[in-house]
């Protein structure tokens, strides 16, 4: 705001200065000619006679030139007023306002001029006698208040034009960023889609390098889509496929590995065959529940109001067994009640509780695989008025900083993961359970000091 103000006062001083070069040009061409007059007098009454002829100079210099402004005024080298004109009429007693400064300035030999409050003009000249000096002061007073009503008009059609000429342009902005930025979003928004594997069409309706662009995004988006369907149609037709053919290895397996009790070799073959069946058996279980999370949509997971702090209790209790066969104690943090009548808060979340238990159930299997003998694996349950956080935190290997982001992944599995057996898609699975009820899941974690991992849901109450 202080630099547009900044701007206009600039360009009325511009408007002023420019616009009174031009009257101070017209005021010197007509000083210019009166002073030619006033030298046509002075040549006719050349004497060196005194005081009686100057009289008679000033006389007829008046006489001529009294209807050149709205008042005339003669002065001699000491600055005395010699004569003096009002509206075309010679005044002798008169006494008017005297500007020195324009007197002292024109007997130097140069223009001078005052413009007063009420827009009166005082413009100053010297004359010059038979010598060359500056023997008189010839000074006209010119009402310009038009000039100022001209320059008020000017400004006025200026800024107006101006302000005009601003909307217009603004408009015009507004209008070619809307249609410019509009489809960048809506292009954006395709990229961001499809980065989540959300493919939906592109299309705008333009022929320029904007609906190009669309076009190509769209094409990639159905390719992309086709792709990826085409990939996970291919993995849970190859797991179910496998599921009946490694059951009956599972069970052959088994059979040999029981009836085997002589040769301790091939006893130790066995178990290593049925040990490699069960995981093979876990890694397509785990596929065809992905598979069956890529086919259905939210609203096919039957989704129930569910106590978290009794569905943490019973995950914790199922995986007891596991923990303590590896020396690690599981403690659970449940949320505390608000009165001293209860033990715990009830907190409640819109979830499916047997896809919930398994999430939080492969996030507990995951500390104990990853953790050591002694150690401790905390679960801890809090709430906000429109979240439910669980915690569950381990002393284990922990995670590298820049394999964070990539351990979500299907099938990815961190360097230091091979101390344990895993499929790399437990925390997919999580990933994806978690997500359909609206949550999201978040991960912190040290090399040697272990794991924090965080499912955020939202709070029914």
């Amino acid at each position: 705001m202080l630099s547009f103000g900044i701007i206009i006062f600039a360009i009325n001083k511009a408007i002023d200065y420019y616009s009174f070069v031009t009257i101070e040009k017209q005021m010197m061409e007509k000083a210019d000619l009166s002073e030619l007059s006033f030298r046509e007098v002075l040549s006719q009454h050349r004497s060196s006679s005194g005081e009686p002829q100057t009289k008679e100079i000033v006389r007829l210099a008046l006489e001529k030139l009294k209807a050149s402004g709205k008042e005339v005024r003669i002065y001699d080298s000491s600055r005395q007023l010699l004569g003096l004109a009002v509206d075309g009429i010679i005044i002798n007693d008169g006494k008017p306002i005297v500007f020195a400064k324009n007197i002292e300035k024109a007997l130097g030999g140069s223009y001078a001029y005052t413009v007063t409050e009420d827009h009166l003009l005082y413009f100053a000249t010297p004359i010059q006698d038979q010598y060359y000096q500056n023997a008189y002061v010839y000074e006209f007073v010119e009402d310009i208040s038009y000039f100022y009503t001209m320059m008020d008009q000017i400004r006025y059609i200026l800024f107006a034009g101006a302000g005009g000429f601003i909307v217009l342009i603004t408009l015009s902005s507004l209008w070619i960023a809307r249609n410019t930025t509009k489809p960048v979003k809506v292009l954006l928004g395709a990229v961001q889609s499809f980065s989540r594997q959300e493919f939906r069409r592109v299309h705008l309706k333009r022929k320029d390098e904007l609906g190009m662009l669309a076009e190509g995004l769209d094409q990639m988006g159905k390719q992309l889509h086709d792709y990826i369907q085409y990939q996970k149609q291919f993995v849970s037709n190859v797991s179910h496929e496998l599921k009946t053919p490694l059951a009956a290895i599972r069970g052959f397996s088994q059979y040999l590995y029981e009836e085997e009790t002589e040769n301790k070799q091939l006893h130790k073959i066995y178990a290593h065959l049925l040990q490699e069946s069960d995981r093979l058996t876990r890694l397509i279980n785990e596929l065809l529940l992905l598979s069956r999370f890529d086919k259905a949509g939210s609203d096919e997971l039957e989704v129930e109001k569910t106590e978290m702090n009794e569905l943490i209790q019973q995950v914790a209790k199922n995986m007891g067994a596991k923990a303590k066969e590896k020396g690690i104690s599981i403690i659970i943090n449940r949320a505390e009640a608000a009165t001293q009548d209860e033990d715990t808060t009830k907190i409640y979340a819109n979830v499916n509780p047997m896809l919930m238990s398994h999430a939080i159930a492969n996030l507990v299997d995951n500390a104990i695989k990853y953790s050591e003998n002694p150690s401790q694996i905390e679960v801890q349950i809090e709430h906000t008025s429109s979240e439910v956080v669980i915690r569950i935190c381990d002393q284990g290997i922990g995670i590298a900083g820049d394999e964070l982001e990539r351990v979500q992944e299907r099938f990815y599995r961190a360097k230091n993961a091979n101390t344990a057996n895993g499929s790399g898609l437990g925390l997919s699975i999580c990933k994806e359970i978690v997500a359909r009820f609206n949550g999201y899941i978040d991960i912190e974690s040290q090399l040697g000091e272990g794991t924090t991992v965080t499912i955020v849901l939202p709070r029914t109450s």
